[in-house]
């Protein structure tokens, strides 16, 4: 065998997209000489990195240029090339830690007396068709099995920790999207492509699925970079017990005593309560993205240790306890940006101050902002006063920032004139959401050794980050999503300055500006806001404001990447590049939620 050939980190390109490209071949013969020359490919590549998609894409051009097949076949040797890089090191997970992932398109449509189980199809009953033998088979041998569309869920399961492989079946279009994800992120997976993606009777090379579920072979040598491990770090210190062990609770609640009636029951001490519902309101969902960047630069100036074994992320807990201090700030501003914006949702469940009352609310920001100083603060023998002075001066700094831009957004709403230029916005956005990316960042570069030279570059790749990502956000509140912005077009009903408004005010006539002004004058609660909000995603689209923002996001994505490019060392450099693609993610459909899976690893 050719020894491996190392692959340059080369500069991001453009993003590409291969949805024109996702023919199946229909030959059996075909597919397998694709396989049988993606493996022979596939022996060259160094695996010590995930690949990313541009560069799967150009091996890929080459394989079916070599084998003089059609461009239309670019997805399917895509997976091929992708299925050998990570064989490997599939097969060397045991059975028990790995995922099958099975569409329901696979099962026969007409007739299937399957039901559904709080764990998907309940196929053991029946047996008639390959999604019966599948499930089965991988049940056996210890998998946990999913019968689910699409795979948004996949990583909010490998996160989880209860898997550390995936086997997957799919057609082209799911694989597509997917592969983006699971191919940065670094997650061992096959995958076995359905023959068309009809979404309904489909079918799939039976025995090539079973191949896939029976590897298994001894650990390889090379394990592929991945960041998963610091993901469920990340998780896990804003979820008990690890919480609790990094900031100890100092309340606890009074014992039983008794009341009216002779009966008992537990009265609980106020502050108790008080101090729970934070704790709580910290162990809430969300992404857990920011105290993942602080782990994560800090792994990058160490070696990334951490992204090649759960072993490796020996991080002190006073750096676990930073990182959970940049989750409590976020935490806070959440509570207070919900209150000054009336929220509804958050998470999926009621905002803070609806459950609990505003003068509630506010003060349970304000604890978290006491907890995430007191972090840092109680930490600095271990960190050195120097570190610790640094990181609590860009905490602050970022949260002195946040208070303008939000200040910025309240007064405008607040005021009369609704005058607003797509500058105003992006200077709102610049303040509102960047802070919070750079102190992340900051402080996890500062964690492992002096930080000087990164200031400059921390602060204008999170700036380009963060304007990007709000713009995403606004334009994610006009679909509406199972977490947060449950009501389509909040923003717009509440009148708050977003991007997508200043650019719908400079991009209309005079007349429809002025019918804009009026329609956000008006009250959003009467009966009319229904029709109200339709007249102004018809405004907004006119004047060409969601294809506009689309382009802003994608120029604010390219100079983060192009200030990506310059930074060493290169364990940084594809931090960074991490970012920008899992920060900058879109919305993918809903999925069933995770805790019924969950309930399998017990």
């Amino acid at each position: 065998m050719a020894p491996a050939v190392e692959t340059p980190i080369e500069p991001k390109s453009k993003r590409l997209n291969t949805a024109q490209l996702k023919a199946m071949p229909q030959e059996r013969a075909v597919r397998d000489r694709v396989r049988d020359e993606a493996a022979r490919f596939a022996a060259t590549i160094d695996r010590s990195r995930p690949l990313t998609k541009p560069e799967l894409q150009k091996m890929s051009e080459n394989l079916l240029r070599g084998m003089e097949l059609e461009e239309q076949y670019l997805g399917f040797a895509m997976v091929c090339i992708a299925n050998e890089f990570w064989r490997e090191q599939v097969q060397a997970v045991d059975f028990s830690r790995r995922l099958l992932l099975l569409p329901h398109c696979l099962k026969h449509a007409e007739g299937c007396p399957a039901d559904y189980d709080e764990f998907g199809l309940d196929c053991r009953k029946c047996g008639a068709c390959s999604v019966a033998d599948f499930k089965t088979k991988a049940e056996d041998l210890g998998y946990k099995v999913l019968v689910s569309e699409g795979t948004p869920i996949v990583l909010k399961i490998i996160v989880s920790g209860h898997v550390d492989a995936i086997v997957g079946v799919a057609c082209l279009n799911v694989l597509e999207k997917a592969i983006d994800k699971i191919l940065l992120a670094g997650i061992p997976c096959v995958a076995a492509p359905l023959l068309s993606s009809n979404c309904k009777s489909t079918s799939v090379d039976d025995d090539w699925v079973s191949e896939l579920i029976d590897l298994k072979t001894p650990p390889p040598a090379t394990k592929t970079k991945t960041f998963v491990h610091l993901m469920r770090m990340a998780h896990q210190i804003c979820e008990e017990p690890e919480l609790s062990r990094l900031a100890p609770r100092s309340r606890a609640s009074l014992p039983l005593a008794p009341v009216h009636g002779g009966e008992r029951s537990k009265v609980v001490d106020p502050l108790a309560q008080h101090e729970a519902i934070a704790y709580d309101w910290m162990g809430q969902g969300g992404k857990r993205s920011r105290p993942f960047i602080t782990l994560a630069a800090y792994d990058a100036l160490q070696g990334a240790p951490g992204t090649l074994s759960a072993e490796g992320c020996a991080v002190p807990d006073a750096v676990r306890r930073t990182a959970l201090a940049i989750e409590a700030f976020h935490k806070a501003s959440l509570v207070h940006d919900d209150i000054e914006d009336d929220d509804t949702f958050r998470y999926g469940r009621t905002t803070l101050h609806r459950q609990y009352g505003v003068g509630t609310a506010i003060n349970v920001g304000d604890y978290l902002i006491g907890l995430g100083y007191r972090l840092v603060g109680r930490d600095r023998k271990e960190l050195g006063g120097d570190c610790a002075a640094d990181i609590l001066n860009k905490m602050s700094d970022a949260h002195l920032k946040l208070s303008e831009g939000q200040g910025a957004e309240l007064l405008w709403r607040d005021a009369g004139d609704k005058t607003l230029t797509a500058l105003d916005a992006l200077k709102i956005y610049a303040l509102k959401t960047a802070p919070a990316f750079e102190a992340a960042l900051y402080a996890g570069l500062r964690l492992a050794g002096p930080a000087e030279q990164y200031e400059k570059t921390v602060a204008d790749f999170s700036k380009n980050l963060g304007v990007a990502f709000q713009i995403l956000n606004d334009l994610k509140d006009w679909n509406g999503d199972d977490d947060n912005k449950l009501i389509a077009g909040q923003d717009a009903l509440a009148a708050r300055p977003t991007l997508l408004l200043a650019l719908a005010l400079e991009g209309s006539t005079p007349v429809e500006r002025d019918e804009l002004l009026t329609l956000l004058r008006q009250d959003a609660d009467k009966d009319n806001s229904a029709s109200r909000l339709e007249r102004v995603r018809h405004l907004f689209a006119k004047a060409q404001v969601f294809v506009r923002a689309e382009k802003l996001v994608e120029k604010y994505r390219a100079r983060a990447e192009a200030l990506a490019d310059e930074v060493q060392p290169s364990e940084l450099r594809e931090l960074l590049y991490y970012l920008v693609d899992s920060v900058l993610d879109r919305p993918q459909p809903a999925e069933p939620e995770l805790p019924a899976l969950l309930q399998l690893s017990v």
